[in-house]
């Protein structure tokens, strides 16, 4: 079974047995670590895309290939098993690429990227040709959509896609909005209910997960917090907020069974990171669909370092649930959290954007980018 670990994009894969490859993407290309068998020790087997900030992949179904976006050089391609990678950004006007989505739809695939500036285009030939959707664009709030730190661009941060219909997804865009389509990307409604006058940060929506069973149940992390939604993004409720653990959440996984809900993310804001050089990241766990947590104390990560990708691979029986963070550290857990491996140390830092260059990996991020 393959799986991908990445700061943004899908982070659920099936197979029909527990992982044995894993592909992490890096701020100096991808890092594939493999295994012979369940319960025996991971390996750095390669590394590719040398030199090229990696910051989403994904598999298209059926073996038809992989994807990875990156930071700065656009999208590439392969064909096979990850090994040769060729660029695909036709019709591409951005290259600083966010989030990628791989759908089966009509018997096709259709492809998504997502792009800084805050854009969304689609692909319907495996990447050959990509278009702009330019909806996105023209939702009455773009106007305002920013960024923190320079250069003050808002992103087209993730998406999450309804599994009743592929043309029915979210798309978070940070900062700036959360929105809805159901017409594959052609019309847009923002969902903005949740957003008080008095958030520290205003519309900064991180990750949203969608609840297999009942869709209309709706997870979201954001700068200030995790909500809940019952009716499709219409209502939320609050569930953590500035004294919580993870007062800045960012990564939602589920588990398969949906009983466990995990979240990772960092104690303080990456203003802070800047300042005092620390994140104090953690993995949190909920039984109860997120109203009460426990952290995941055996997963011991180092203060100066923050968890900046999460992903489940599920199989049938289990599921294993990694993480990788702005170090180059990539740990997993097969009991739901309450015990930790650490897998493989992949060379290079984990890291959306420039989170790294805040925090200890910052030698590492640089050496690894220049």
């Amino acid at each position: 079974m393959l799986a991908c670990l990445c700061p943004n994009g899908l982070n659920r894969y099936d197979g029909m047995a527990p992982p044995h490859r894993l592909l992490v993407a890096t701020a100096s290309g991808i890092s594939v670590l493999e295994r012979d068998a369940p319960g025996q020790a991971w390996h750095l087997a390669e590394a590719t895309l040398a030199g090229v900030h990696v910051t989403t992949l994904a598999i298209v179904a059926g073996g038809a290939g992989l994807f990875a976006g990156t930071h700065g050089d656009g999208i590439f391609f392969s064909a096979a098993d990850g090994k040769r990678w060729e660029p695909r950004n036709e019709g591409m006007s951005s290259k600083d690429v966010y989030s990628l989505a791989a759908i089966e739809q009509d018997g096709g695939v259709t492809l998504y990227a997502g792009t800084q500036p805050a854009s969304l285009f689609r692909s319907r030939d495996l990447g050959r040709n990509w278009v702009e959707l330019p909806a996105l664009r023209q939702v009455p709030s773009a106007k305002n959509w920013t960024f923190p730190a320079p250069p003050h661009l808002a992103h087209t941060k993730m998406m999450v896609f309804d599994p009743r219909d592929p043309n029915t997804f979210y798309v978070a865009i940070e900062q700036g909005a959360l929105l809805l389509t159901r017409d594959g990307g052609a019309s847009w409604r923002e969902l903005n209910s949740y957003s008080r006058p008095d958030d520290k940060f205003l519309c900064d929506v991180h990750q949203v997960l969608l609840l297999p069973s009942t869709p209309e149940t709706v997870f979201m992390s954001t700068g200030v917090g995790l909500y809940k939604s019952l009716d499709a993004g219409e209502t939320w409720e609050r569930l953590t907020g500035a004294d919580f653990r993870v007062a800045y959440p960012d990564h939602l996984a589920l588990s398969p069974d949906e009983r466990s809900l995990f979240m990772a993310g960092a104690k303080n804001e990456p203003g802070e990171w800047r300042r005092t050089h620390i994140a104090e990241t953690g993995v949190m766990r909920s039984r109860d669909g997120g109203h009460n947590w426990t952290l995941c104390r055996r997963l011991d990560i180092a203060p100066d370092a923050n968890i900046e990708a999460m992903t489940i691979a599920a199989y049938p029986g289990g599921y294993t649930l990694f993480v990788g963070d702005t170090e180059g550290m990539v740990y997993a857990s097969d009991d739901g959290g309450d015990n930790w491996v650490f897998v493989a140390d992949v060379l290079a830092s984990v890291s959306k954007g420039d989170h790294a260059k805040a925090l200890r990996g910052k030698t590492r991020y640089n050496a690894a980018s220049a």
